[in-house]
């Protein structure tokens, strides 16, 4: 909970609330400073110190150590302007390649310094110019296609196809690190939410739509990691036929989960759960045919199809939020 203040009124007949001293000297904020007073849609006043001062960018530093790359994601989704690494005598080899590394998978992150002891990285993004459902949209495609292909390479035996999955999984998370930052931001800045027309709550949903369709890339890689474990041997005819109709409906469920989800169609999201149907028809099925084949190709058409379903779970939870 936020802290209290009292409303108070002038003999003329104005109201005023005092502004806390500790945010107005964080924001750069002196007597005679101009302040922007807006209303959100649900009635909430906001208070946005831009006509008077710049914020202060945010700034976090860390030491190099064991955790830097986990530590450096997470101040990158907490929204800091400014990350410093440090060390006390010079910066190792290795400590470099894990920041460069790093910056590969946080959209906008640039070393603006570099020394023997201290790498600076700044993010260079405008929150403003992201909008959060066309960000969910980009990478719902790339993992779309990364499930397309996941089925696609084993049924196939087609080893490059597989590993061209996994490449794929590195640009997903890149757009979903961006998609937690800018949401994070929207939530701290009302202004922004004002902008985009959407709420704290709004924010909350594609935080977990978000984290879905992430789960849905990282079960094609499982998938496609059992077309590498079996070096390209392709199933049974029989097997390739069923586990390409299950995909279909998997991939359908996922597609429809999402039209659901940024249109807010309740229609489409119930027909998303009454394809469990014809999960229950194929699974089964599957697992009768898969006990008649050698063991050596058995346990991994089981893994296939098990990930599948999950795929079509997460499609499920995914419409959840439409209500």
């Amino acid at each position: 909970m936020g802290e209290l203040r009292k409303v108070q009124r002038t003999p003329t007949g104005t109201f005023f609330v005092c502004l806390p001293r500790a945010w107005a000297e964080q924001h750069g904020l002196e007597k005679g400073n101009l302040v922007e007073v807006g209303e959100t849609g649900d009635g909430k006043l906001f208070i946005d110190p831009k006509y008077a001062a710049a914020p202060l960018p945010k700034v976090a530093s860390l030491t190099a150590g064991p955790y830097l790359r986990r530590e450096i994601i997470s101040r990158y989704l907490l929204g800091f302007d400014i990350i410093r690494i440090e060390a006390k005598d010079r910066i190792a080899f290795d400590i470099r390649n894990v920041v460069k590394s790093t910056m590969g998978s946080l959209v906008g992150l640039e070393i603006v310094e570099e020394s023997h002891s201290q790498i600076v990285l700044q993010c260079l993004l405008e929150p403003a110019s992201f909008l959060p459902e066309k960000i969910l949209r980009r990478n719902y495609s790339i993992v779309a296609g990364m499930h397309r292909d996941a089925l696609g390479s084993f049924v196939d035996g087609d080893l490059q196809l597989a590993k061209s999955v996994t490449v794929r999984d590195d640009e997903s998370n890149r757009f979903y690190f961006l998609l937690v930052r800018i949401l994070r931001t929207i939530i701290q800045n009302p202004s922004l939410s004002e902008k985009f027309g959407i709420t704290s709550l709004d924010c909350l949903d594609y935080r977990l739509a978000a984290s879905l369709i992430e789960a849905i890339g990282d079960a094609s890689v499982q998938v496609a990691a059992k077309t590498i474990e079996l070096n390209g041997a392709a199933p049974p005819e029989t097997l390739r036929r069923l586990l390409v109709a299950l995909q279909a409906v998997c991939y359908e469920a996922h597609e429809q989960a999402l039209k659901a989800f940024v249109n807010s169609d309740i229609a489409l999201a119930e027909g998303v759960r009454s394809m469990h149907e014809r999960i229950q028809l194929l699974f089964p099925e599957i697992e009768r045919t898969a006990k008649n084949h050698p063991l050596e190709v058995m346990p991994h058409v089981l893994a296939v199809a098990a990930f599948l379903r999950q795929i079509y779970e997460h499609s499920v939870d995914l419409t959840d939020l439409v209500v």
